[in-house]
């Protein structure tokens, strides 16, 4: 992508490219850059957050873009620029990544994600399981994206739902899952199941949908970070699932 924009072809805008640390520690990187930007923040268009596009699915070619409810033209956009890619989009400017920064700083952002997967935060997750293609794909959706940019350059930005402000609840317990993010049923279909936590030992398996935690019905994901965060350790609290069979 940064070699594609070297060439120079398009001289409405320049480009950074940030790779930030500390994502996993509080998004100290993209906390520090927006307190000491190198550049007026008023000045930039929109922040684009490639976080995780390595795995897209060639099976649902299922590619999730959060914060299109960050900018009026941000939907139709979006929608015209995904090709081949069936887009799962969500509103919010919100969440645990780099782009929520931004946001905080009344910036335009879009975060593109193709999905969690079993070697998630483990060690195996290697560069053999990179979907390069499916990458590519993804890359050529966004620039297909900066090229259908307004031709003054500008997005009209605009704060999302206050979902937003219990969009990242602190939880003091884990249930121990990894949710199936692209999953568009009722409950929270389960993509992972982690050893020796909660939903490892009630008996949860990879597959399964949650439906209710506690008093909480799961509905959607807001629903289960909700549930969660009301959650304490040493609580015990019945968890309503669909048993799904192999």
């Amino acid at each position: 992508l940064a070699a594609h924009y070297a060439l120079g072809q398009d001289k409405r805008f320049n480009y950074l490219f940030l790779a930030f640390s500390g994502e996993e520690l509080g998004l100290l990187g993209s906390a520090y850059f927006v307190r000491h930007p190198v550049i007026p923040l008023d000045s930039v268009v929109a922040m684009l957050n490639m976080d995780m596009i390595g795995r897209l699915q060639d099976s649902s070619m299922q590619l999730g873009v959060h914060g299109t409810g960050t900018a009026m033209e941000w939907p139709a956009l979006v929608e015209a620029a995904a090709g081949p890619l069936r887009i799962k989009s969500s509103e919010s400017g919100s969440g645990s990544s780099d782009h929520h920064s931004f946001y905080l700083n009344n910036v335009p952002v879009l975060h593109f994600f193709t999905g969690t997967h079993q070697e998630y935060h483990k060690p195996e997750d290697d560069e053999h399981l990179i979907n390069y293609p499916g990458m590519a794909q993804v890359l050529t959706c966004m620039v297909r994206l900066v090229d259908s940019l307004p031709a003054h350059g500008r997005l009209q930005f605009r704060k999302t739902s206050s979902a937003d402000a219990s969009a990242s609840p602190r939880f003091k317990v884990t249930l121990g899952i990894m949710p199936d993010y692209f999953y568009e049923g009722e409950g929270i279909k389960v993509d992972g199941v982690t050893e020796n936590k909660p939903a490892a030992k009630a008996g949860v398996l990879k597959g399964d949908i949650l439906l209710q935690l506690g008093d909480f019905p799961l509905g959607d994901m807001q629903a289960y970070m909700k549930a969660l965060s009301y959650q304490s350790k040493g609580q015990t609290s019945n968890l309503q699932c669909v048993i799904m069979l192999k």
